[in-house]
């Protein structure tokens, strides 16, 4: 029974280090081919294109309208709060910090890997499964610059322009909330802007940002691309939950890591 237990942590280790490993390569494939001039061909950049028009669009207003609604209802409770504790003149900064800083970025990457990479990873799985990408090899074509380095890039792309986008609505939503439809405040949010928005801040929220891209654009493809480990559970879609199990955790480090940059 002990060496069973051995055999099956030994075995997981096995799984885990080589998850991770196929993460890692991954990523220098992807930084090779994107430094590479034969990946900008006119076909690719026509893949290219769409990918991004097809990853993109269709989430950027539903996520927007969820980032304004957040933005009003997050400003309404914490300016209420601060007023009951004498605390207004901190309310506004608060929920830029609090919304701007940490939430809006972090959640979207979760909505760009719930709708857009996950299920592309899960498509690539497919593919795989399939024979499709031994079938673009045996026609000579590298199916890693013609399937995968698109989905990458526009899954990359997606979670930054939502993230941008959400920002600055949730920026505008934020003054409206405390100050209406008057240009009265301006001057004042405008320096608490600065104050809060200072170069070291800023640094951490844009590594921040691209991180969770990175993220959310690497980990699912790497799911899809390779078979999984023996002895593996699989969904019904066909990814590993384990999968999915590193891309929240990576998430989740990297936003400790932004909240020990900014804070600590």
């Amino acid at each position: 029974m002990f060496d069973a237990s051995l055999d099956r942590l030994w075995r997981g280790a096995q799984r885990w280090a080589l998850g991770w490993w196929r993460i890692i390569d991954l990523g220098a494939v992807v930084l090779v081919l994107l430094l590479s001039p034969s990946s900008y061909g006119r076909s690719a950049r026509d893949r290219l294109a769409r990918q991004i028009y097809t990853d993109t669009l269709p989430i950027l207003p539903g996520f927007t309208a969820l980032a304004a609604l957040l933005s009003l209802v997050i400003t309404h409770i914490v300016v209420v709060t601060a007023l009951s504790y004498g605390l207004t003149r901190y309310a506004l900064e608060m929920v830029i910090r609090v919304l701007v800083l940490e939430l809006i970025p972090l959640t979207a990457a979760l909505f760009v890997a719930m709708r857009t990479t996950i299920p592309s990873g899960a498509q690539l799985a497919r593919l795989r499964q399939a024979g499709v990408l031994q079938a673009w090899r045996a026609r000579g074509a590298d199916p890693l610059r013609v399937e995968l380095l698109p989905r990458v890039l526009a899954g990359a792309y997606a979670s930054v322009t939502l993230a941008a986008l959400s920002c600055v609505v949730a920026l505008v939503m934020a003054y409206l909330g405390v100050y209406g439809l008057t240009t009265a405040g301006l001057s004042a949010y405008t320096r608490m802007f600065g104050q809060v928005f200072t170069p070291s801040i800023t640094l951490v929220f844009t590594l921040k940002t691209l991180l969770f891209s990175l993220a959310v654009a690497l980990i699912p493809m790497a799911g899809g691309l390779h078979p999984p480990p023996p002895g593996a559970l699989l969904g019904q879609d066909g990814a590993a939950p384990a999968s999915l199990a590193r891309l929240f955790a990576v998430l989740l480090l990297i936003e400790a890591l932004s909240l020990m940059g900014n804070y600590y």
